[in-house]
């Protein structure tokens, strides 16, 4: 009796663990097209992680055949577009880039596999890129990048976005925060990245702007780009033509010169005094020999208040607290008053003595990163302390 038992418990044992092992088996294979088909169906998953797989295709139907109304910029290197990646509606912006001679899409290749690994909170993550042909049988280069709905700096500067309740109009504290992101990135770009980044073209437009108003670089390391296209067997930061946008580029700082963080620094300068100006470089104001550095040095020893952007007065006036205006009662020396600000609008809008002081703490950074001569002007971890040390003392003198 015990052997047919034996035997009997045996059969039943090797049953279980057949039974156990085909559900086991049939597990992993159900996981497995599970995660296949997640895949299939995200066409940005595959393109993210394997970046040959990124068509020229793909970017023409998301940005609807590069059409202009998908247009969001152009600058120096290329420009831009809104793309959208279906299924999943994912938004990036697609930096078409004009580099039209043939040859090195490896080293092309190769530097953008390097880019990809940058990563900082205030620079624009790129996602991948493409080495490609058109439809022309062109070689066709592009950055896709992550989509920040805020969109430039440069639109929140000069094109206000909604001019009667000032939903458009950034602060001075947000003024200050955009001032320590971009210096974060760029200090990051030359000191903490693996080779140092010079940038070459620092402007609003490329300053990029999120949800919460944090903001992002873009546009870096596309002279890099630029070299390993242009020259294959060349290995630097340097490119051909000029490095910047007219207005940002420093003395002496343009054809045929070596590209350099002083570089970096002048266009930093000037970006901190259209900051508070809420003018371009550009503006037809400066001509001749009147720049938005001489403007400013001159300013400082004049009236600061009406060469300000006077939004940003406004702004600060109606945020100050109830109590702080009952003060003023009692202590009026400490106030600047401004008349006929905004056209007329507002008369007579105070400013407090701590944003006056701020303004020009400010505008004071801008020109030490902006003198003519390379040698002199602050470095970006200089500025960085400097503008943290302006922004805790101006919300401090606000509690």
């Amino acid at each position: 009796m015990k052997p047919k038992k034996s035997l009997s418990f045996k059969l039943k044992t090797a049953i279980i663990v057949v039974v156990v092992c085909f559900l086991l088996f049939s597990f992993i294979l159900f996981l497995h097209w599970r995660k296949k088909s997640k895949r299939n169906s995200s066409s940005l998953g595959s393109t993210i992680d394997l970046l040959p797989n990124v068509s020229y295709k793909m970017l023409y139907q998301a940005t609807n055949g590069f059409s202009s109304s998908n247009l969001v910029g152009t600058g120096s290197f290329g420009s831009e577009y809104k793309g959208v990646f279906h299924p999943e509606e994912r938004l990036v912006a697609v930096k078409v880039l004009n580099l039209q001679r043939k040859g090195a899409s490896k080293s092309f290749m190769a530097e953008c596999n390097e880019l990809r690994n940058i990563r900082h909170r205030n620079l624009v993550k790129i996602l991948t890129c493409c080495s490609s042909m058109d439809y022309s049988g062109n070689e066709f280069k592009a950055l896709i990048f992550e989509f920040l709905t805020n969109g430039s700096l440069d639109t929140w500067l000069h094109l206000k976005i909604d001019r009667e309740d000032q939903s458009g109009v950034l602060s001075l504290r947000q003024r200050l925060n955009i001032a320590i992101d971009v210096a974060y990135a760029l200090d990051y770009l030359h000191n903490h990245s693996v080779q140092p980044i010079i940038h070459c073209d620092l402007k609003p437009s490329n300053i990029l702007l999120d949800n919460d108003m944090v903001a992002h670089v873009s546009d870096f390391g596309l002279p890099r780009l630029g070299s390993t296209v242009t020259n294959s067997s060349q290995k630097q930061t340097s490119t051909i033509g000029i490095k910047g946008s007219i207005g940002y580029v420093g003395p002496k700082y343009g054809m045929g010169s070596e590209v350099s963080t002083e570089g970096d620094m002048y266009s930093f300068g000037v970006f901190l005094m259209e900051m508070v100006l809420g003018k371009s470089p550009t503006d037809e104001m400066f001509k001749d020999d009147l720049n938005i550095h001489n403007f400013v040095k001159m300013a400082l020893l004049e009236e600061l208040v009406q060469i300000v952007d006077p939004t940003l007065l406004i702004r600060e006036v109606e945020e100050i607290p109830v109590a702080a205006v009952a003060a003023r009662e009692y202590n009026n020396e400490n106030e600047i008053v401004v008349d006929e600000v905004n056209q007329g609008h507002v008369n007579h809008c105070q400013v407090e003595a701590n944003v006056y002081k701020c303004l020009i703490s400010v505008l004071e950074i801008g020109l030490a990163c902006s003198v003519g001569s390379p040698k002199e002007r602050m470095n970006i971890e200089e500025v960085s302390k400097e503008l943290h040390s302006i922004k805790n003392a101006f919300l401090g003198s606000r509690i």
